[in-house]
């Protein structure tokens, strides 16, 4: 490691660069516990259960093994007519499952459903083979039937907010007994009177390209259910109420009435299978719709449509459908006795049911404790900081008396910044930036309201300021206080399980002469209030960001840094400084000029973790501490295993942190030379320095822990320098 005072440059990153020697030198231990970390991908467990798309993806499974047995067990069942003649059940069930799962979505139960299939069925026979009805007038009718009966179940529970699951089984009841009793006054004649119509006949048994009509109909009714549910906002409502029924009334939504038009869908979903269904067998069985509820309530919390409400999709209501039918056809195959069958349902429905009630309840909590996944970090014994320290380092008590501005009126002042007429503006987590009027500082106004909380800022060349806004990306508000998004995303990387193609915490920027603006964002795994948690894991999450506003790119440039924090445009105007907080050094990236692409380290193994970087007036650059190093931390930090169960057994405000109570600014040289450091060792000013900027012979302190913001007078600072009216009146 580079001694952070010699004036020699030291080398570029190098992979595989020979292994320390000496005392810092890692042991055989240490060696396998930073290959194990670094190259076993545990922390992915926790960034795959986090997506939704897991709870779908453990149906599949289920449903590709029971496709292999399924061929294993049963002859033919890969051909054609086996697998028309399967998707032709799906089609019809799968409808009342969708039906169900609307219902179930939004929070309910409908147990009727058998009884309304029984009934819309019958009504389908009855408008054609009696009333002999055209197949249009038909259909039109059967749904309005299905649409009535579901308005029944609507109203009781939407409107009148009976309970669901006694409702339902009380209009099971009602509707099997109506049914019992038309279907015994019309069967006969029903029987009697087969209708000639090919349409019916298609709708029955019909194929197109050797797939089976209701499959074709059951596919664009799936594609509209899906655009329903996760692109309308009748599908958003339904997820909200499902969600927390108070939440969404308390929003606004209209809950009475989405949750009985949900079961008017349902009632009409199951409509169009009972028409499937009359038009393919022709029957009004007694038995016609008996346990179905069991049938298709087994499909859809197999699926992984939740008992809890506010979960759910249509493809997880066709997975579960599918598995289910292709149990219950395979064990009919086999000869199973009937009692078989409903018995292997039931324990399916109750493990899947347990599975889902335990998932819910404890889903934050199981991927809380897989997903925080620490790492190997080994950094070398910190320098000598002590007053009778021969260095730059040796503590003072320079920021003791720093003049306070705005103290207990500001809250989180991240970053501070000055315009060229002198006004000052700082970032308050209330999602404000704050401008405190020049000479005197002591009249402040909200100068621009963003709504996230405003971190690193920079001037262009337009006088337009450059937010970046934890959780928002980067912001831009012109010298008329108009608000704009630059940009809130940037190229995905495809190794990545996580989306990180969404910023979520932009840190600090820069802007080169071109007007390219170069920012770090700290971690693409946590949001801006878990940073703590990022630190803990010291994985390498963060990564520095370029947006041209030429022609409107954002595109990532370095990944699998380590909290990337402080980032300023360096003296040859083809290369940035940027600093790596949990790594505790400082870097360059060329991105222009004859090393572009290649990084180099400027300052190594500082005795503190880095943040902002910004432009002195002698042509060097101040950097902030945020926090100082402690031996049992850097300790911490090469045993992954300690921290991960300290993570799991600890709470946060007690896990073994960094020291934050003692505030230090340095003074350092492109060729990684510290020059000077100013402390605050009471940290009764500035407990937590987060950046500083020099203006007009002043040293401008900001810490986003902070209520106030700092003024220390620079001897011997140049009295006339502005950073950004310097930068634009050179280029």
């Amino acid at each position: 490691m580079s001694d952070p005072s010699s004036t020699t440059l030291p080398p570029l990153l190098q992979a595989g660069a020979p292994p320390r020697q000496g005392p810092d030198a890692p042991t055989w231990s240490e060696t396998l516990t930073r290959l194990r970390y670094r190259y076993w991908p545990d922390h992915w467990v926790g960034e795959i259960l986090s997506k939704r798309w897991t709870e779908t993806a453990i149906p599949v499974i289920l449903l590709l093994a029971v496709l292999i047995a399924s061929g294993q067990l049963l002859p033919n069942f890969y051909s054609m007519a086996v697998l028309a003649d399967t998707l032709r059940q799906a089609g019809e069930v799968g409808f009342v499952v969708l039906g169900l799962a609307l219902v179930m979505i939004v929070g309910g139960i409908d147990l009727s459903v058998g009884s309304i299939f029984a009934l819309t069925n019958f009504s389908a026979l009855m408008m054609m083979h009696v009333l002999k009805w055209p197949v249009p007038a038909a259909v039109l009718g059967t749904l309005v039937t299905g649409a009535l009966l579901g308005g029944i179940n609507g109203v009781l529970i939407g409107y009148l907010r009976l309970r669901a699951f006694l409702t339902t089984l009380i209009t099971l009841i009602i509707f099997r007994s109506l049914y019992e009793i038309l279907s015994l006054r019309y069967s006969t004649e029903i029987a009697g009177n087969l209708p000639d119509s090919a349409w019916w006949d298609f709708l029955g048994g019909g194929t197109f390209l050797e797939i089976p009509s209701v499959a074709w109909v059951y596919a664009v009714v799936a594609i509209a259910g899906h655009l329903m549910l996760t692109r309308l906002r009748w599908g958003w409502h339904v997820m909200a109420i499902g969600g927390s029924r108070r939440s969404a009334y308390n929003c606004g939504i209209a809950v009475r009435r989405t949750v009985a038009l949900s079961y008017v869908g349902s009632g009409v979903l199951t409509a169009v299978g009972g028409c499937f269904f009359a038009s393919r067998l022709a029957t009004a069985g007694a038995d016609i719709g008996v346990g179905m509820e069991v049938l298709v309530l087994t499909a859809a919390v197999l699926g992984g449509i939740s008992l809890g409400g506010g979960r759910g999709s249509v493809t997880k209501a066709l997975v579960g459908t599918l598995v289910v039918l292709l149990i219950t056809n395979g064990l009919t195959s086999l000869s199973a006795p009937g009692g078989v069958t409903r018995m292997v349902l039931a324990g399916i429905l109750i493990a899947a049911a347990a599975i889902d009630v335990r998932w819910l309840k404890n889903r934050h909590r199981i991927i809380s404790k897989v997903y925080v996944s620490p790492t190997y970090l080994r950094l070398p014994a910190a320098p000598d900081c002590s007053a009778q320290a021969h260095s730059a380092w040796a503590v003072n008590n320079k920021l003791r008396d720093v003049e306070l501005i705005g103290l207990g009126r500001i809250e989180a002042p991240e970053d501070v910044i000055l315009d060229r007429d002198n006004h000052l503006y700082a970032g308050s987590r209330h999602g404000d930036i704050i401008r405190f009027k020049a000479p005197d500082y002591q009249e402040m106004e909200v100068f621009a309201h963003i709504g996230g909380q405003p971190l690193g800022m920079a001037f262009d060349r337009d006088w337009n300021l450059l937010v970046c806004v934890g959780g928002m990306g980067l912001y831009k508000v012109t010298p008329q206080r108009e608000v704009h998004c630059v940009t809130d995303e940037t190229n995905r990387s495809w190794a990545s399980i996580n989306d990180d193609s969404r910023l979520r915490l932009a840190d600090d920027l820069d802007i080169a002469p071109d007007g390219r603006i170069f920012f770090s964002e700290a971690t693409t795994r946590y949001e801006m209030h878990e940073w703590p948690v990022d630190g803990l894991e010291a994985r390498g999450n963060g990564r520095i960001v370029c947006h041209d506003p030429r022609d409107g790119s954002t595109r990532t440039l370095l990944r699998g840094l380590k909290f990337p924090n402080g980032i300023s445009v360096a003296s040859d105007g083809q290369s940035i400084l940027f600093a790596e907080t949990w790594g505790c050094c400082v870097k360059r990236y060329w991105f222009d000029g004859p090393r572009q692409g290649q990084v180099e380290v400027v300052l190594d193994n500082l005795p503190g973790y880095p943040d902002n970087i910004n432009l002195a007036s002698d042509g060097h650059y101040w950097m902030a501490l945020v926090g100082m190093r402690a031996p049992a931390y850097d300790l911490a930090m090469r045993m992954p295993g300690f921290r991960r169960r300290m993570a799991k057994r600890v709470p946060v405000d007690e896990w073994l942190f960094p020291n934050i109570n003692t505030g230090c600014v340095l003074k350092f040289s492109e060729r990684g030379e510290v020059l000077e450091t100013l402390w605050d060792l009471g940290g009764e000013n500035h407990p937590m320095i987060t950046s500083m900027r020099e203006h007009r012979g002043y040293l401008y302190l900001g810490g986003i822990s902070n209520n106030r913001i700092g003024r220390y007078k620079l001897p011997d600072a140049k009295a006339d320098f502005a950073h950004y009216e310097q930068r634009w009146e050179q280029h």
